[in-house]
């Protein structure tokens, strides 16, 4: 007799919630918006969207906060896949918030445009009234975002209060609103750095290059890999050489930081994550360094 496996796997449970999250939000909300910046997070989003709604089209715009700043790759691969799917993508574009004079530009070798991000995105949200905005953030990268709720209430500021959260009960989230104010959501937040490999090895997702292996000029500042670029700084004592490097996350390349790597699968990427001690962003993000809340700081002000 034919014995059938109704055994349900821990990527099943994540993809199932994830779902639900998305479904529950374009029920509840008049104008979502899915935060799209061509990393490998906001990919995963996209596909869980795509089995979300099919057979019909993703139901709400794709939106990526540009600094100006970001690998080719990765803006390649965002305008490519957004195109294959007919969705509608906005960039909000800080180059466009410095010229209007909503920021300014930080100067000297540290300088950096991913804190200018928040009030873009921002002004964004305010322009397109979303009133839901996903996000591809997850509790393991940072203890920050570890403290978010899956629907995390910002104020009609953008302004996040880490000590005035919403209960979460189950799978109960609490989509009121007042006009202006408006919810992120966070469809990963359960998920792990290694779940989303795995996801991506189940579904044969296609990820921008440099998350693989590759030869790249790089130089090192505070223990961190940066690459040569025009817009970072690097000082006389700061020499460049050649280095086999990946990137775990992708941004602003003023603050990414890449990895010592000869992985060139996923399947070798996953072997890498499964050993690893390091956090992600611990590993690769030099602006959550800056201090011990840096994160929280930045959300509390809008990040996302």
């Amino acid at each position: 007799m034919l014995q059938r496996d109704y055994t349900t796997s821990q990527l099943d449970v994540l993809e199932a919630e994830a779902i639900h999250i998305m479904r529950e939000v374009a029920a509840e909300f008049e104008r979502p918006c899915l935060l799209f910046s061509g990393g490998k997070d906001s990919i995963v989003m996209l596909r869980i969207a795509e089995k979300a709604f099919w057979p019909a089209a993703i139901p709400f715009p794709l939106m990526h906060v540009d600094t100006g700043h970001n690998f080719d790759e990765v803006i390649d691969f965002r305008d490519r896949r957004s195109a294959e799917l007919g969705a509608r993508l906005i960039v909000a574009s800080v180059q466009e918030s410095i010229d209007q004079g909503r920021v300014v530009e930080e100067t000297g070798r540290r300088a950096s445009r991913n804190r200018l991000q928040t009030t873009t995105l921002l002004d964004a949200i305010e322009e397109h009234e979303f009133d839901a905005v996903f996000g591809g953030a997850r509790r393991d990268e940072e203890k920050a975002r570890a403290k978010e709720r899956v629907f995390s209430f910002r104020d009609d500021f953008g302004q996040w209060d880490p000590k005035n959260q919403r209960p979460e009960l189950w799978n109960l989230y609490n989509a009121r609103i007042r006009k202006g104010e408006h919810i992120r959501v966070f469809p990963l937040s359960n998920w792990t750095e290694l779940d989303v490999w795995d996801y991506i090895r189940r579904e044969g997702i296609e990820i921008p290059s440099i998350y693989f292996a590759h030869t790249r000029k790089v130089f090192e500042r505070d223990g961190m890999l940066l690459p040569d670029s025009e817009v970072v700084q690097r000082g006389d004592d700061e020499p460049l050489f050649e280095a086999v490097v990946r990137y775990r996350t992708v941004g602003d390349m003023t603050c990414t930081g890449a990895v010592q790597s000869t992985a060139a699968t996923v399947e070798e990427i996953i072997e890498e994550i499964a050993a690893t001690r390091i956090t992600e962003r611990g590993a690769t993000r030099a602006d959550d360094r800056s201090s011990e809340a840096a994160m929280e700081d930045r959300k509390r002000e809008g990040y996302f």
